[in-house]
Formats: C-alpha cells, sequence, structure tokens
C-alpha cells in the first residue's frame, strides 16, 4: 500500500488544480484518473475541443460569407473537416501533457486508474487491465465531474443521437441537426455546425434560452443566433426518437401538452445538461450518500466523512471549470490550515457562441425578487467606436448597482469578445467597488472595453458616448 497526505479522485480542472496545488504547499499527492489523458471532461471533450471548434467555424464563416467580402479580402474557401478536427485534437494533445509536465514539475504522482473508498483513509485503483492498486491518504478529495444527463425516450448511441462528446468528433457536416436543450452546450456546439453548413433547430422546454441569465441579454442573444439561421422551438418538448440508418424521426410536443409533430433530422444531439459522476465510488465505505440527482452536500468542501472533501460538479454549486478550480484551491489550503474561501456570488458565467454572453453577480429578476432597489447602466456596442470599426456591434453592457450605495451588484455583457472582459467587473466586485469606481477608471481607446466604462458612466445617466 502506498502511502500519501492526500488522494485526489478524478483528473479534471477540479482534480488536477488540486493536486498541483498539493505538491506546491508541500503535500504528497496522488491524483486517481481513468482516462488515457489528465484534464477531465473539460480538456479532453469539452470546454477545449469546443473553443477549438468555435474558433475554426468562426474563421470559416467570416471568410464564406459577407464579412471577409466587406473587409475587401476575396477568397473562396474550402472546408476540410478532416483538418479542422486534427487541429482540435492537437491542441487538446497539447494541453494535457501541458498538465503531465505539472505533475512532475510538483511532485504529483498519476495512479491511472478508477478509484474506489475502501474506508476512512483507503482507496483501491483499478487500472484498465484490472490490476489493483491500494492507496492510503490522511484526506481524500472527490473530484469526479460530470456527464451528460440522458433524455427518457431519446437514447444516445453516439451514431445519430448524440451526446456532446459526439457532436464534437462528426466526420460529416450534418444536413439538419436537431439541438434538445437551448443552454450552454447545445448553443455553443449549435453555433459551430450552423456555421459549417448545418441547418440547426433548437427545442427547448423552457420559454427562453439560457435559463439562468439576465432575461434581457438571454433575449438579445436569441435575436442574434436567430439571425444567423438556428431555428428555435420553444416551450417544447421531445418524447421520443426512432433512428433510422439515415437519421432520426422525433416527436416534438408543446411543453403544456397538445399535438405531437416530427422532425427528421440526420443528427441529434442531446444537451439537457449534467449530473455528478458519483456512482460506483463506494462513499457507504465511509457513511455518506447523494441527494436523488446524485450529488454530494459539503460544508466548506467537507463531507460527513471525516477526512474526505469534495469539489467541483459533483457538489452544490454551478457546473463550470473555474469553479471548481477555485474550490480546488481553497479546499487543499484548508486541508494545510490555511484560510482558502470561495466566493460562489461572484462566479462568472460565458456562452462562447458569437457574439458571447458573460455575466457575473444578480440578475435583474433576482433583484426584484429579493426587494432591492437598484440603478441600472447600459450602454450598447452600436456606440463603440472599436465595436464599429470591427463590424461588431452587436449587443450591450449592462451595470445594476445599489440605488443607495452604488455598489455594484450585476454585471451582463453581450457583445464580442466580452468574455475576456468580465474580469474586469469580478476584480471590481470582490473589492465592493461601486460603479463610479469603473466610471472614474481610464480604459484604452480604441477598445471594446470602454463600454464597460460607459455603461458604469451610465448608471447615473452621464455617459458622454451616446
Amino acid at each position: 500500500m502506498s502511502s500519501y497526505d492526500v488522494v485526489i479522485l478524478g483528473g479534471g480542472p477540479g482534480g488536477y488544480n488540486a493536486a498541483i496545488r498539493a505538491g506546491q504547499l508541500g503535500l504528497k499527492a496522488a491524483c486517481v484518473e481513468g482516462r488515457a489523458t489528465l484534464g477531465g471532461t473539460c480538456l479532453n471533450v469539452g470546454c477545449m475541443p469546443s473553443k477549438a471548434l468555435l474558433h475554426a467555424s468562426e474563421l470559416y464563416d467570416a471568410a464564406m460569407g459577407a464579412e471577409f467580402a466587406n473587409l475587401g479580402i476575396e477568397v473562396k474557401p474550402t472546408l476540410n473537416l478532416a483538418q479542422m478536427m486534427k487541429q482540435k485534437d492537437e491542441s487538446v494533445t497539447g494541453l494535457t501533457k501541458g498538465i503531465e509536465f505539472l505533475f512532475r514539475k510538483n511532485k504529483v504522482d498519476w495512479i491511472k486508474g478508477w478509484g474506489h473508498i475502501d474506508g476512512p483513509g483507503k482507496v483501491t485503483v483499478t487500472d484498465s487491465e484490472g490490476g489493483k492498486t491500494e492507496l492510503s491518504a490522511k484526506d481524500i478529495i472527490i473530484a469526479t465531474g460530470s456527464e451528460p444527463t440522458p433524455l427518457p425516450g431519446v437514447e444516445i448511441d453516439n451514431q445519430r443521437i448524440l451526446d456532446s462528446t459526439g457532436a464534437l468528433s462528426l466526420s460529416e457536416v450534418p444536413k439538419h441537426l436537431v439541438v434538445i436543450g437551448a443552454g450552454v452546450i447545445g448553443l455553443e456546439l449549435g453555433s459551430v455546425w450552423r456555421r459549417l453548413g448545418a441547418q440547426v433547430t433548437v427545442v427547448e422546454f423552457l420559454d427562453r434560452i439560457c435559463p439562468g441569465v439576465d432575461a434581457e441579454a438571454g433575449k438579445t442573444l436569441q435575436r442574434s443566433l436567430s439571425k444567423q439561421g438556428i431555428s428555435f422551438k420553444l416551450s417544447s418538448k421531445v418524447t421520443s426518437a426512432t433512428t433510422s440508418a439515415n437519421g432520426v424521426q422525433l416527436s416534438v410536443e408543446p411543453a403544456a401538452g397538445g399535438t405531437a409533430e416530427l422532425l427528421e433530422a440526420d443528427y441529434v444531439l442531446v444537451a439537457i445538461g449534467r449530473r455528478p459522476y458519483t456512482q460506483g465510488l463506494g462513499l457507504e465505505n465511509v457513511g455518506l450518500s447523494t441527494d436523488k440527482s446524485g450529488m454530494l452536500a459539503n460544508r466548506g468542501h467537507r463531507t460527513e466523512a471525516a477526512g474526505v472533501w469534495v469539489i467541483g460538479d459533483v457538489t452544490s454549486g454551478p457546473m463550470l471549470a473555474h469553479k471548481a478550480e477555485d474550490e480546488a484551491m481553497a479546499c487543499v489550503e484548508q486541508i494545510v490550515g490555511k484560510a482558502g474561501e470561495v466566493n460562489y456570488d461572484l462566479i462568472p458565467n460565458v456562452i462562447y457562441t458569437r457574439p458571447e454572453l458573460a455575466s457575473v453577480g444578480k440578475t435583474e429578476e433576482q433583484l426584484k425578487a429579493e426587494g432591492r432597489a437598484y440603478k441600472v447602466g447600459k450602454f450598447p456596442f452600436t456606440a463603440n467606436s472599436r465595436a464599429k470599426i470591427n463590424h461588431e456591434t452587436e449587443g450591450f453592457a449592462k451595470v445594476l448597482a445599489d440605488e443607495r450605495t452604488d455598489e455594484i451588484l450585476g454585471v451582463h455583457l453581450v457583445g464580442p469578445s466580452v468574455s475576456e472582459m468580465i474580469g474586469e467587473y469580478c476584480v471590481a466586485m470582490e473589492f465592493s467597488a461601486s460603479a463610479e469606481d469603473i466610471a472614474l477608471t481610464c480604459h484604452p481607446h480604441p477598445t471594446r472595453s470602454e463600454a464597460l466604462r460607459q455603461a458604469a458612466m451610465n448608471v447615473e445617466g452621464m455617459a458622454t458616448q451616446m
């Protein structure tokens, strides 16, 4: 039996960051991961490969359509889908190899296989050939992540009915792709295949896309995606799917009940969310159980079992890689006696469509429900000089501030590259900044980031550029 200070189950953004931080803090750490590569869903079949395809498809769409021609760039591109997938895979390999390097640098052991908790401080790892390795540790961190949520009546085979993994590796552009679910995954992957030439229809049970985001921001994004050719069937549910050699026939009904219609597609993407991966971990051997959704409870990342911690998608909070990373660092710092903490009110959320949607803090709907008096400052990208000369004028920046104190309570951005700009407000809000603080801060000209300042200025109706 090999002994460690800490054993981490899972090598995704939560697990590998926990392992690296443990090594940095002088702990003897092991990370248990059964995939052939480190990085979990995010690096292998999630965040990173999807961004590779989003970037490539944006450039292809710009070259195919009026965007390049308007700039005086005359080209006739040909889609080489195999090469697009190859460069995606090469990028992912580079990132996963980078984690292996960081493990070696910080003296972290990668135990290849699937971990099972046998009791307090005891883990057995089973490798791909059935071999077993026994580990002991003072602390165990569960960071096993999540998996796609299945949809009753629609069986995923990754031939015609796909989960997110299957949709990232198609060998042909669908003629008609139906996406079930108008959340982040569905909209991003739907955008990829729409740009590459597919007809895309998104079916959503709710009456809006992007549930949970600021309603105005969500509507603005939907209008933009509709103009790009994505069709939406809201307040609708898929009740069954029949596959054939060449496609899928879906039965779609109104969410409130009514007459079903049939949709024909050659591929279907099921993207209704993700569920915690907690089955078969041996939780019962340390007295732990999950809720109905498979999620583990925590208090400050601690479970009810002594010496067992939990981070990332397997516990409460948004299923986001950067949330898992924050929890990883805070968790390990607590293990060594430091005051690690995560501010769950200020975890940013991004949808990497075009335009992007990025937000942090409270929505208008949340503030109204709380009865909190607030002020709104908005600034459209149509009035931003850099966005205008780049022909990227869709969307806006919106700042919500406390009516009495002017403290920034929420920020919602729809527009070009807003994923790179939301961090400014994350920092500001960590320091309890007021809208005036941003309004008084010089921003470089001409940049899209000036819209953030102008929105803050407009909280008091003092924007100067519109």
